[in-house]
């Protein structure tokens, strides 16, 4: 770490602390003990700019100074409730974590070397000063934490970069050696290069190519946080949120994913910009929400302008898929029947065996169907470009203009060994433009646009991609938008703009969420609303590179790596994936206990459910109500449980939620008892959703079985008959038993004697 990042990292940490007192909260006291001793270890190196060292010395002391008046004064606070003495403990669990990374990173490095330029001096110190006015003036013109940079290593660095890069290239692919890539990044991690050593200290803990050694990672963390590495903090961040390996701490990972988020790691901002977001253990915020989500969202959205091949991440939801692997599992034991419903989940693996069989002879249709998955990777298929090639060389010899389209792609944008040719791209674009396809209009379209190949044309750039518009192709309307938003060839028209942005992004397309996110933010075309900018920004942040481990996750699951699986699904839950909040709460809830004792994993399934269902799902919202109403991780609570199904029935439709609340008014659980509310919500379930049919119709089987035998009782009872024999005194009543058993008793005679053998006819003479 050089001499300008100790300063820069002494900065991040004050600003955590400003951020903790506010701004009316700083008062100026007397120097402590822990201070004097910070000074005299300053002072052994102040001959280096005297005036520097000073000026940052008070600076820092400063910041000291009121973070311990504060702390002291805050003790002493009389609160009013359980609640706000829970929040008060981690406020100054969180103060005092954050003076203790002070102290320790003043005191750590205190040689020559470490001192900043002195003729820097002048504009550090007042950005210091400023802090105590506005810390979050200061906050984004923060350079980050330091990075490695190329010309700073060393030539066993930078070898070692080049195996780390080489590996990363190998986890990239659909089917890695997961066990050869991550040997080669040990390899680059051992000789020193940091973030070869932070990749390892991740594979530790997921057990990716390694054995799980969380102590391990934890010690690599800790090494490169105290060197002010971003991504190390982070780590520690998700080591005390999630109580893995260290006990869990909320303030102390809030500390962490400040300070790694101001050293720019995506993972620390997305899991602060979510807890901003939900008002997690910080209150809600949703400028700081959005102002993170936009930092991860502009990397998210380059990775898309520069890997145009990354394959689609599949979204599996475990609950949904439980009933497979359970039909898996019996089918390996030999049960037919599991077999049978085995082999249907997973038709889609023959059917692309069947397309494979008939592209190999000549079925035009099976040929762009593989060419296209082989293209974009995913259900099962590799991403290989080569393949693609293949199957849409042989559709475009019949001249399939789908081929031809696609073909064009591939040569205009190039990969996998595949040279960039800007004359085949074009004569494969105009064959299939001229068949009116719309791949093939827009990327004659992009190739005017950019004047790849032929003159550089905005005009018949606009003519092409209106042309693809028109027919809903997703590239044309975002390149419009593009154009719209930047006046190019066309009058600026930010309301132009975002009518195309939005088509596009019906389609999920990265870019022009990212676009419409932006215009919501800054009142572009449409009115401001951080709200949607949030929701737009969080999205788009989603569906980033890092969600790639959701497949990892699901692939360990599948293998039945139960604990690297529900570690990996906790991660991207910290960053407030719904999917992997739903997934990981589905693994503790089926036994799962990962890095938590037996008494904390039902706790932290119901934590999880209840931030997937903030998030909108209704599954999550209807299992939130079983755990309330069986008292899973929590005290027994019906009425909280009939809150949830509530929300789960009429916001979200749910059919498992209506059937629920029609058996608590049926029983009268939580809710009064009213059959006819019973039956309404039962016939809700059976039209919301097929599969409910059943048991709703078996429900009111039994309700009108209860009915028709409650009226027959009644009439029984208030007639005059029933008022002579069925009276409190009648000899009837008092003597039941002995008329029953007289009754069947003669029910038997009668059976018997239906039964008695019959004499056989005697043969005639």
């Amino acid at each position: 770490m050089g001499r300008k990042e100790l300063c820069i990292l002494w900065l991040c940490v004050c600003i955590v602390a400003c951020e903790l007192l506010g701004p009316d909260t700083r008062k100026e006291n007397k120097k402590s003990e822990d201070e004097d001793d910070i000074v005299e270890t300053l002072d052994t190196n102040s001959q280096a700019d005297p005036d520097y060292m000073k000026q940052l010395t008070e600076a820092v002391n400063k910041e000291i100074r009121a973070l311990q008046d504060y702390a002291e004064a805050f003790k002493k606070s009389k609160t009013d409730s359980k609640d706000e003495d829970s929040n008060k403990e981690s406020h100054l669990e969180q103060m005092e974590y954050t003076l203790k990374l002070l102290k320790k990173s003043l005191l750590r490095h205190t040689e020559p070397s470490w001192i900043h330029d002195p003729k820097d001096a002048d504009s550090t110190t007042s950005d210091v000063e400023k802090l105590g006015e506005n810390p979050q003036d200061i906050l984004d013109t923060l350079p980050p934490l330091p990075v490695e940079e190329e010309g700073e290593l060393t030539p066993e660095l930078k070898e070692a970069k080049k195996l780390y890069d080489e590996a990363t290239a190998k986890l990239r692919r659909r089917s890695p050696d997961i066990h050869s890539a991550i040997m080669q990044v040990k390899q680059a991690a051992d000789r020193g290069y940091i973030p070869a050593r932070i990749k390892m200290a991740s594979c530790y803990i997921f057990g990716e190519g390694v054995d799980v050694d969380i102590g391990t990672a934890k010690a690599i963390f800790e090494e490169l946080a105290e060197q002010g590495n971003g991504e190390a903090h982070a780590g520690l961040g998700f080591l005390y949120a999630t109580g893995t390996g260290v006990p869990v701490s909320q303030a102390k990972a809030l500390v962490h994913y400040t300070l790694g988020a101001l050293g720019d790691s995506d993972y620390a901002q997305m899991a602060l910009a979510y807890r901003y977001w939900a008002g997690v253990t910080v209150p809600s915020s949703c400028p700081k929400a959005m102002d993170l989500y936009m930092k991860v969202a502009a990397k998210g959205a380059g990775d898309t302008h520069t890997h145009t091949h990354t394959y689609l991440i599949e979204y599996y939801q475990l609950l949904a898929e439980k009933g497979d692997v359970q039909a898996q599992l019996l089918a390996e034991k030999g049960d037919v029947q599991a077999q049978v419903t085995h082999t249907h989940t997973h038709t889609h693996t023959d059917l692309i065996e069947y397309y494979q069989l008939l592209a190999e002879k000549g079925d035009v249709q099976a040929q762009v169907g593989l060419g296209q998955l082989h293209f974009q990777g995913g259900r099962g298929v590799t991403l290989d470009l080569n393949k693609a090639l293949h199957y849409f060389q042989q559709a475009a010899k019949t001249g399939n203009a789908v081929a031809n389209a696609f073909l064009g792609k591939i040569y205009l944008e190039g990969g996998d060994g595949i040279k960039a040719d800007n004359e085949t791209a074009l004569r494969y674009f105009k064959k299939a433009a001229e068949l009116n396809n719309p791949v093939g209009q827009s990327g004659l379209g992009i190739m005017y646009l950019q004047g790849r190949g032929v003159p550089k044309d905005t005009t018949a750039a606009f003519k092409y991609f209106t042309m693809a518009a028109n027919q809903g192709w997703v590239e044309g309307q975002l390149h419009l938008g593009f154009m719209h938003f930047g006046g190019v060839g066309v009058r600026r028209d930010f309301k132009q703009a975002n009518k195309y942005f939005s088509l596009a992004s019906q389609s999920g397309h990265v870019l022009a969420l990212y676009h419409l996110a932006y215009m919501h933010a800054q009142g572009l075309g449409v009115l401001r609303s951080c709200t949607t900018a949030v929701e737009l920004f969080k999205n788009v942040c989603e569906r980033g590179p890092w969600s790639s481990r959701l497949m990892l996750a699901h692939a360990a699951w599948r293998a039945r790596s139960t604990s690297s699986s529900l570690l990996q699904y906790l991660a991207l839950a910290e960053r407030g994936l719904e999917v992997a909040q739903s997934n990981a709460a589905y693994l503790l809830d089926e036994g799962a206990a990962g890095p938590y004792a037996a008494g904390e994993r039902l706790p932290r399934a119901l934590q999880l459910w209840a931030r997937a269902a903030a998030q909108g799902s209704a599954t999550a919202r209807v299992k939130l109500g079983d755990y309330h109403y069986y008292g899973l991780g929590t005290p027994r609570d019906l009425d909280a449980a009939a809150h949830h199904y509530r929300i789960a029935s009429e916001q979200l439709h749910n059919a498992q939620a209506m059937f629920n609340l029609g058996y608590m008014h049926e029983r009268g659980l939580g809710l009064a008892q009213d059959v006819h509310l019973a039956k309404r919500c039962y016939d809700l379930a059976a039209d919301t959703a097929p599969e409910a049919r059943l048991p709703a119709a078996l429900a009111l089987a039994r309700l009108n079985a209860l009915g028709a035998l409650n009226q027959l009782y009644e009439s029984v009872f208030e007639s005059p008959l029933g008022m002579i024999f069925l009276s409190g005194d009648s000899m009837f009543l008092s003597n039941w038993d002995l008329y029953l058993i007289t009754l069947l008793v003669g029910a038997l005679g009668i059976v018997l004697y239906l039964r008695r053998p019959r004499p056989q006819p005697q043969p005639a003479n």
